[in-house]
């Protein structure tokens, strides 16, 4: 491996871990302390979470692990002879497809419902975290495989 290939693995095992815990605290505590609210009170707390969340931090975050994922996974695939490669290749993979894309395909646009009112509570929540219960999933996952490389690298 690398050295630049070990610092963005680094930087991709910091940003998938971030993400994976910022997802299952969403999927173990939040989502269901927000459902105790009522759907009103839910809805509006959701809303405002959308909102925040889109700080320059976490779309940072969330972005550049992405972007790095990706990076990675390009190398890798030059790099193919490397026992390393195919545990940087599946973290890649499970991060962009399994926590990047289904933000992006599902969650963004049940949050941009839940705006304008086009879903209920009920209905949104949901789906909402089934959603993201597979993005804690993906990007655990991703983790776990970014992490794995490392020791393949030896």
């Amino acid at each position: 491996m690398t050295t630049l290939t070990y610092i963005l693995t680094t930087l991709a095992i910091a940003g998938t871990g971030l993400i994976a815990g910022t997802f299952f605290v969403f999927s173990i505590a939040i989502m269901r302390a927000f459902d105790e609210l009522g759907d009103e009170n839910a809805a509006a707390a959701m809303r405002s979470v959308n909102r925040v969340i889109q700080s320059p931090i976490f779309r940072g975050v969330f972005m550049s692990t992405a972007l790095v994922s990706i990076v990675v996974a390009v190398m890798s695939a030059l790099n193919w002879h490397s026992p390393a490669s195919y545990y940087i290749l599946a973290g890649s993979v499970l991060y962009v497809i399994g926590s990047f894309l289904v933000t992006v395909v599902f969650n963004v646009p049940l949050n941009n419902a839940l705006e304008s009112g086009a879903v209920s509570w009920p209905n949104y929540y949901r789906r909402w975290t089934l959603w993201n219960h597979l993005r804690a999933a993906a990007s655990l996952a991703s983790t776990c495989a970014f992490a794995l490389s490392f020791a393949a690298a030896r």
